[in-house]
């Protein structure tokens, strides 16, 4: 009952951190597309190891008896995910050291008032990179499904029930067969 639980939630987990991956993923493939270029293998290898999992989690979760039934067949693809997600993020992995955000503060600082109000501008500036900053949180959800699919298998192992064969009811008929002519 508690693994079943345990499972569940770390399920939803995985689903809701694939989604977004997903999503910033599959921009930068539609804007390689769009260009008519060859989407590079860092975002390829990943964004299709989301995909994967994605409906992998999904089925799982909805067919949760039938997960139980099977539990070590899901671990096992379950560890299969790990190590997929493993070689997405160790392809993405230029973007860990990428500053994506750039920090500046002007000395120029400028108040105006009028009939309107009060206006001015702020001495500090805050520059986000798109494109880095949404690699850079791939990645991020890329560790952190490695560690959810690992907690997924491992919980898996528990839950994984032996078939009592001593239950089973055999019931055998016997028909006996004349060979009469007639």
């Amino acid at each position: 009952m508690i693994g079943g639980l345990l499972f569940t939630f770390w399920r939803f987990g995985e689903i809701v951190t694939l989604i977004p991956t997903l999503g910033m993923l599959a921009y930068f493939v539609h804007q390689f597309e769009s260009q008519n270029l060859l989407t590079p293998n860092s975002v390829l290898v990943l964004f299709i190891v989301s995909v994967l999992a994605a409906a992998w989690a999904i089925v799982t979760v909805f067919r949760r008896k039938s997960t139980r039934d099977s539990a070590n067949f899901v671990s096992l693809i379950d560890l299969a995910f790990v190590g997929a997600f493993i070689a997405g993020v160790y392809e993405l992995r230029y973007i860990a050291n990428a500053d994506c955000t750039n920090f500046s503060a002007d000395s120029h600082f400028s108040v105006t008032v009028n009939n309107d109000g009060v206006s001015g501008s702020s001495p500090f500036r805050l520059n986000t990179d798109k494109n880095c900053a949404m690699l850079k949180a791939s990645f991020a959800f890329g560790i952190m499904n490695c560690i959810f699919f690992f907690i997924t298998s491992f919980l898996l192992l528990f839950m994984h029930r032996k078939r009592d064969d001593r239950n089973v009811e055999v019931k055998e008929t016997y028909r006996r067969r004349s060979h009469d002519s007639r």
